[in-house]
């Protein structure tokens, strides 16, 4: 299994795209807080529909508490920031795929606690911000499902 870990998202209907997502694929959500929301909130449970029942799903008080209970597991952080394309690692079972709040990423702190060699991107056009969080965070996953020969699934 994969893991998808947001740090402090920020935008409901992302969260719950990415919920939903989780949910239909097996990776484990881990939700980094602050949140920008409840995990209540209308937005987040219409973007996830009925899928928040079927997520593995769980918070962290702030980062420290999940960068420990992850372990012994490789974190990539997925930054515009990196040199690496996502498609140039060899994905594991049990890796994680970190990802940063919707208006800033992953701040300079968190990056620094890894590699550069941690630090993938997903390429654009020159000039181009970033994409929206769910659409990359489906990218990545599915790119480490497809290494892993999708696990699981039919």
């Amino acid at each position: 299994m994969l893991h998808i870990a947001l740090y402090e998202p920020e935008i409901p209907p992302n969260t719950g795209n990415i919920m939903r997502l989780c949910a239909n694929t097996g990776a484990q959500l881990h939700l980094i807080e602050p949140l920008g929301f409840t995990l209540e909130e209308k937005q987040l449970r219409r973007a996830g529909l009925d899928y928040r029942d079927f997520a593995d799903v769980s918070t962290y008080a702030d980062y420290a508490q999940f960068f420990a209970a992850m372990g012994e597991r490789r974190i990539f952080a997925i930054t515009t920031k990196g040199n690496k394309g996502f498609t140039d690692v060899e994905f594991r079972t049990d890796d994680v795929l970190l990802f940063g709040p919707e208006t800033r990423g992953l701040p300079e702190e968190v990056l620094s606690s890894f590699s550069d060699q941690q630090w993938l991107r997903v390429p654009m056009l020159a000039n181009s911000r970033s994409l929206n969080l769910s659409n990359t965070a489906a990218v990545v996953l599915y790119e480490g499902l497809r290494q892993l020969g999708f696990p699981n699934m039919g």
